[in-house]
C-alpha cells in the first residue's frame, strides 16, 4: 500500500519556497487552462455557519503530474476566537493508481497562490509603471498579495493599507514595512485606501449578502483592481463602471451566481487564462480601468502543492504515514 507524506505549515515553511517559483507555476497552470488541458469542476460547499464555507477544490494539471483535491474553509467569526479565517487539507494524488501521496495544511498554499495569482494578472492587465498599491484587509492574504505584487510590479514605492481592526492595520504596517521597505500607509477608511491607487486588492471575508462600500469615483482611471472576497467591497456601479471585466473561470463565476452571490455584476470580457494566453488582449490602453474578479481555482493549488512536495522529498521534510 506504501506512505503518505505529512507537510505541516512548519514543514511547508521550512522549504522556503521563493514566491517567484510560486507565480511561475501559477502562470502555467493557467497556460495549461487555456490549452484545454486542465480539468478542474467548480466547487461545492457547504455551509454550517452564516458566510462561513467548507469547499472541496480538485484539480488535475496532466503535465505537472499533479491530480488532487484541497478541502478548505473560511469562517469569519474566527479571528473573535483566535483562530485564523483560513483552515483547511489538501491532497494529492498519485495520477497513475489514484492512491494519495502527500497530505499538506493548505494554508500555506491558498495564500501563496492567491497572491500568485494576482501578480500573473497584474502583470498583463496593470500599468508598467504602476506605484502606489492599496490593500483593504490586512491578513494572510493583504500579507502574500503585497509579497506576490512585490515581484511582479517592480515600481511599487507606497502601499496605503486598511483593516476594520486598528490592531491589525497597524501590525502589518509595522511587519510589511521591515520585510518589503516600501512606504506603507495606514488609511482610515476605505475610500482613503482605494482613491489615486494604481493596483488595488481586497481582501476581507466574502459575504453572500454583501454591504459594498467602493464607488465608481474612488477608483482612478488607468487602474486594475482584483477582488479576492467576491463583490464584498465592490458597489454594483463601480464594477460596471470598468472598461474590462474579467474572471479567473466563467464556469465558477456562473455556479457561485446560480448559488445567490454575485447578484449584479458586468459582462465578462475574458477569463485570466485567455488574456494570459495571448487569446484575449490585456490592458490595452493606459487609461483603461480593469477589473479581474479571482473566485480561486484549484489547479492554482495543485500546481503550487506539487511545487511543495517535490522539494519536501528532495529535502527530507515531512513525516510519512502508513496508509
Amino acid at each position: 500500500m506504501g506512505d503518505v507524506l505529512y507537510l505541516s505549515r512548519a514543514d511547508i515553511e521550512r522549504l522556503s519556497i521563493s514566491m517567484k517559483d510560486v507565480i511561475r507555476v501559477v502562470e502555467e497552470a493557467f497556460l495549461e487552462k487555456a490549452a484545454g488541458r486542465t480539468e478542474v469542476p467548480p466547487k461545492p460547499g457547504i455551509h454550517p455557519e452564516k458566510n462561513a464555507f467548507i469547499h472541496a477544490m480538485p484539480a488535475y494539471i496532466p503535465k505537472m503530474t499533479s491530480a488532487g483535491v484541497k478541502w478548505v474553509s473560511g469562517f469569519p467569526d474566527n479571528p473573535k476566537h483566535g483562530l485564523p479565517y483560513i483552515s483547511g487539507l489538501l491532497i494529492l494524488n498519485d495520477s497513475k493508481t489514484g492512491f494519495p501521496i502527500c497530505i499538506m495544511d493548505c494554508t500555506w498554499v491558498t495564500a501563496k497562490r492567491t497572491g500568485a495569482a494576482t501578480a500573473v494578472a497584474a502583470k498583463h492587465l496593470a500599468r508598467e509603471d504602476s506605484k502606489v498599491l492599496g490593500i483593504l484587509g490586512c491578513g494572510a492574504q493583504g500579507r502574500s498579495n503585497l509579497e506576490a505584487l512585490s515581484v511582479t510590479c517592480k515600481g511599487l514605492e507606497e502601499v496605503k493599507a486598511y483593516d476594520v481592526s486598528e490592531e491589525n492595520l497597524q501590525k502589518y504596517v509595522e511587519e510589511m514595512t521591515a520585510r518589503h521597505g516600501l512606504k506603507i500607509v495606514p488609511a482610515g477608511s476605505p475610500r482613503k485606501a482605494v482613491e489615486n491607487c494604481d493596483i488595488v486588492v481586497t481582501a476581507g471575508p466574502i459575504l453572500k449578502h454583501p454591504k459594498p462600500v467602493i464607488e465608481a469615483s474612488w477608483f482612478k482611471k488607468g487602474g486594475f483592481t482584483c477582488p479576492l472576497d467576491f463583490d464584498s467591497y465592490w458597489k454594483p456601479e463601480a464594477m460596471h463602471s470598468m472598461d474590462k471585466f474579467c474572471t479567473d473561470d466563467v464556469e465558477q463565476l456562473r455556479y457561485y451566481q446560480r448559488q445567490g452571490y454575485f447578484s449584479d455584476i458586468p459582462e465578462v470580457y475574458a477569463e485570466l487564462c485567455e488574456i494570459v494566453s495571448g487569446k484575449m488582449r490585456g490592458r490595452e490602453g493606459s487609461k483603461e480601468r480593469i477589473m479581474s474578479m479571482h473566485l480561486g481555482l484549484a489547479i492554482e493549488d495543485m500546481a503550487t502543492a506539487t511545487l511543495v512536495y517535490e522539494k519536501a522529498k528532495k529535502s527530507k521534510v515531512g513525516t510519512k504515514l502508513p496508509l
